[in-house]
């Protein structure tokens, strides 16, 4: 199912972890929106940074965001939520310092550079987070920061 013209239902529930663990990824009706939403932010993200975006995690039914230790809140169980690279544009710090910026613009609620050993990536959500210091952050396996921050 087609959601916009550069996502589809597919690529927003594509799960390595749910296909390993033989998991039902398929998300209820009532996150269809939520999703077309999330699809809808991506397509003004990618946009704005002129190349493809691919989402490396999107929607997880909650025995798949348990199973990838994901928070109890998570926007990702809700549809309102993607991992993003963008290999074309940058690295995914690159990718957090342009976006930054433009966050009432594109409609992103929170957007969050994560970085873990080696391994980095942008996590956007259509949820404005209750305080608004933390719209903007850097999570790394040593804590949070506020900002894109280089770690």
């Amino acid at each position: 199912m087609q959601l916009t013209q550069h996502f589809t239902l597919a690529e927003l529930t594509k799960s390595s972890t749910a296909e390993r663990l033989e998991l039902d990824n398929t998300p209820p009706p009532q996150v269809l929106p939520a999703l077309i939403q999330t699809a809808e932010m991506l397509e003004r993200i990618r946009s704005t940074l002129g190349v493809p975006v691919t989402v490396t995690s999107g929607y997880r039914a909650w025995a798949v965001n348990k199973a990838v230790k994901g928070a109890t809140t998570s926007d990702h169980a809700q549809g309102r939520a993607a991992d993003i690279v963008a290999p074309r544009y940058g690295t995914p710090l690159q990718i957090a310092r342009a976006l930054a910026p433009l966050v009432d613009v594109l409609g992103i609620g929170q957007l969050i550079y994560e970085r873990f050993g080696s391994t980095s990536w942008v996590h956007v959500s259509t949820r404005v987070p209750d305080k608004r210091v933390n719209r903007v952050i850097t999570i790394t396996s040593a804590g949070t920061q506020l900002g894109v921050q280089e770690v």
